[in-house]
């Protein structure tokens, strides 16, 4: 159940004439009075008698009743109170109940013999209602209202438990600010899927992505085509910003613009600003100090998604175990990882990459304040991989979108973790839906890379490939049956071959790839340790395709005997 408290008005008749009304599109059926302060208001839904006048009259009596001067400008006060899309369709008298708690928890009547406003709730359709009330009080006071939509929230938790509906996340204040009705009205008649506001922040999102300084930002958002205000202090300072879209007009032909912190709370000029603080030396799991790496030659597409993959693991750890603000500053950063895979990837990825970066936006802010420039290796990432250019869909940059997708997914799972034990209910959803974002996303990259690499290894031979076998047997004995018997097992017996014909020990791989992180959530714990361990061995993350009409005709296994289809579900 979702309250939402309006900003006060000044025109009782206004408010009433619209809840009353048919909506903007006709949406408003059957308006008619389910509650009032006093239980026998006029009622111009069903008493062909009443008027919108005399419901307005008796509302504003109060206010009426004090001297001129003493009325409050903006009187009228405004809430309304939506059931969930998932929610059963409540009665008028379920209705009602709620109207009177609600007024009570704000403030506007509080009940037990204090003085009350007086009010109205009006329902014009199956999820909702609207309750209108003027404030000042029977004894001419102001209501206690401070806070009022804090109070609702509050008040609407314990109704959805007592009434068995859908039990909304809570929130904490640090969301984006959602867009107006108005706007919304305003992209619907445009013909746009989202408002102005959505498409801005978006995109300025994006620009902000890996950035370094001031200047590389604006010339990011002037690339991306929006148009640009700087405001600056007498000094010449620069001390914020604003943005708008070349299309979007008022009334009057102007653009109209957003301040950046109207957009998103971190993306204020200040807070921006936070990402490029000197930035703290960066360290390994043990805490010693790595070189500083080299950018002199640019990466290449393939190169930044490794390089992804890697950073994305290592943070992993502090996210785990590191301090709260080093962690916000991590998880911040992971956003700017995912907006700039987004931007970069192959148009097969594109979409679910997008809804992934989108989505974790919420998950990116919390009341721990952010401490910036341990996350710098994060930064670097995602500079890296706009720097690097779009990568193709197949070959190695394919498969190395995959493993970057693969090991992102982890820490994506594991921010949402660390969210949930600090109550941070709205960011631990958001990355849950993520995670699941993430995984459509690595579906598509991964199938070409696994089928080509389930086929190396189906034509390993018989001899080959119960050499690996032992070797997972010697590993990771615990999971080996589950191993053996998964489709994905020929890709890991390939990736095996591949580390051992590499110079590398693929059970010391494989043990230190298993514990790392557990892996009995895993779909298919094949695919997994394909990318763990291609990643770590730093094997090429592709092999070169066979055709798929090409002869396979492999010994058959003596251990384990059996049999996989040719494709598999490949998911991290």
């Amino acid at each position: 159940m979702i309250p939402r408290v309006h900003a006060p008005g000044s025109r009782t008749i206004g408010l009433l004439t619209y809840l009353y009304g048919p909506g903007k599109r006709e949406e408003h059926t059957d308006p008619h009075l389910v509650a009032s302060f006093d239980g026998m208001s006029p009622d111009p839904g069903r008493d062909p008698n009443a008027t919108l006048k005399n419901l307005q009259t008796l509302l504003d009596q109060p206010v009426q009743a004090l001297p001129e001067h003493a009325r409050p400008a903006k009187h009228v006060w405004h809430t309304s109170v939506r059931a969930t899309a998932d929610d059963r369709t409540l009665s008028d008298e379920e209705w009602e109940q709620i109207a009177r708690r609600i007024v009570a928890a704000t403030g506007i009547d509080p009940g037990d013999g204090r003085p009350g406003c007086r009010w109205a709730a009006v329902r014009h359709a199956d999820d909702h209602i609207h309750i209108i009330a003027t404030l000042v009080c029977e004894d001419g006071s102001r209501p206690d209202d401070y806070r009022s939509g804090k109070r609702a929230q509050a008040e609407c938790r314990l109704i959805e438990k007592e009434y068995g509906l859908h039990q909304v996340t809570p929130g904490d204040g640090t969301a984006a600010q959602r867009p107006t009705s108005a706007e919304r009205h305003k992209a619907e008649r445009l013909g746009r899927e989202r408002t102005a506001r959505e498409e801005l922040r978006e995109t300025v999102r994006r620009a902000a992505a890996g950035t370094k300084s001031e200047e590389e930002f604006f010339d990011r958002l002037a690339a991306a085509g929006l148009l640009i205000r700087k405001r600056a202090a007498p000094s010449g300072d620069l001390l914020g910003y604003k943005v708008a879209l070349p299309d979007d007009r008022n009334k009057n032909g102007q653009p109209v613009f957003y301040p950046g912190a109207r957009l998103a709370p971190d993306l204020s000029l200040p807070r921006i600003r936070e990402r490029w603080t000197i930035e703290a030396p960066a360290q390994d799991a043990a805490g010693t100090p790595l070189a500083p790496a080299d950018r002199a030659t640019p990466l290449t597409a393939a190169a930044a998604r490794r390089r992804t993959a890697s950073t994305a693991w290592q943070a992993v750890l502090v996210v785990e175990h590191d301090e709260d603000a080093v962690v916000a500053g991590h998880i911040a950063a992971a956003g700017e990882v995912l907006d700039a895979l987004a931007q970069t990837s192959a148009a097969h990825t594109r979409h679910a990459l997008r809804d992934a970066a989108r989505t974790f936006e919420r998950a990116s802010r919390s009341h721990i304040r952010a401490e910036r420039g341990y996350d710098h290796t994060l930064r670097q990432a995602a500079r890296d991989l706009i720097h690097g250019g779009p990568a193709l869909g197949r070959g190695e940059d394919g498969a190395t979108t995959a493993m970057a997708i693969d090991m992102l997914f982890f820490l994506i799972t594991t921010a949402g973790h660390w969210h949930a034990k600090k109550g941070h209910h709205q960011q631990a959803a958001a990355a849950h839906q993520t995670a699941k974002h993430l995984r459509t996303a690595y579906q598509s990259a991964a199938a070409q890379p696994l089928d080509n690499l389930y086929r190396h290894g189906r034509l390993l031979g018989h001899a080959r490939l119960r050499q690996q076998s032992m070797v997972v047997h010697e590993a990771v004995p615990e999971l080996a049956e589950r191993i053996l018997a998964e489709p994905g097992w020929y890709a890991l017996a390939a990736t095996l071959a591949d580390a051992e014909a590499a110079g590398h020990n693929p059970a010391a791989l494989l043990i230190d790839a298993t514990a790392r992180r557990e892996l009995g959530t895993a779909d298919s714990i094949s695919d997994v340790l394909v990318w763990r361990l291609r990643r770590a061995a730093e094997l090429p993350a592709s092999t070169s395709a066979i055709a798929p009409d090409a002869p396979i005709t492999p010994a058959p296994l003596a251990w384990p005997d059996r049999r996989a289809p040719r494709r598999s579900r490949h998911q991290p």
